[in-house]
């Protein structure tokens, strides 16, 4: 696996199966609060501590899944380090489809970039030496290509798949 790309097919179907899991296309709340209405709004995705960005990718793809039509522009690579405050990325479109999409699309962005975050720190803590930081194949089910690849987004490198 290499930090340029992902198998967009286990991408997708993670997604999916994330978007169902969460309810997000039988989303009560956002009905109960936008209604039938097509309001439409711009969301910003913005860093609330400093840290190395990974799954940006996978953001993108949920907010796409939910609507194709929503406009989602990223502002970082993965790999990338931030500073608090720094715009990741923005998504244009109706509100429900952003809102409903919102919560996985963090969620998959908090997890991965905070694994790719304490592996840079762990990569620095040994930059002056021969050592590498790599990653096991113990990570959480269902999860282990994007903890992998968010390992390698840190400057760690993969033990076995």
């Amino acid at each position: 696996m290499s930090l340029s790309r992902l198998d967009p097919r286990r991408v997708r179907a993670q997604v999916r199966r994330a978007l169902r899991e969460d309810g997000a296309f039988d989303d009560v709340t956002t009905a109960a609060t936008l209604g039938d209405g097509d309001y439409c709004c711009t969301a910003t995705i913005v860093a609330k501590e400093p840290g190395v960005i990974a799954g940006i990718g996978v953001v993108a793809e949920v907010f796409r899944t939910v609507d194709r039509g929503l406009m989602f522009e990223s502002f970082v690579l993965d790999g990338e380090r931030v500073d608090t405050s720094a715009t990741l990325a923005t998504v244009a479109g109706p509100a429900q489809s952003i809102l409903r999409a919102e919560r996985v699309a963090l969620n998959f962005l908090q997890r991965m970039s905070g694994i790719a975050t304490l592996t840079a720190r762990y990569v620095d803590a040994v930059s002056d030496t021969d050592a590498q930081i790599a990653d096991t194949r113990k990570t959480a089910p269902g999860l282990r290509v994007l903890d992998k690849y968010s390992v390698l987004a840190g400057g760690g490198i993969n033990h076995r798949a």
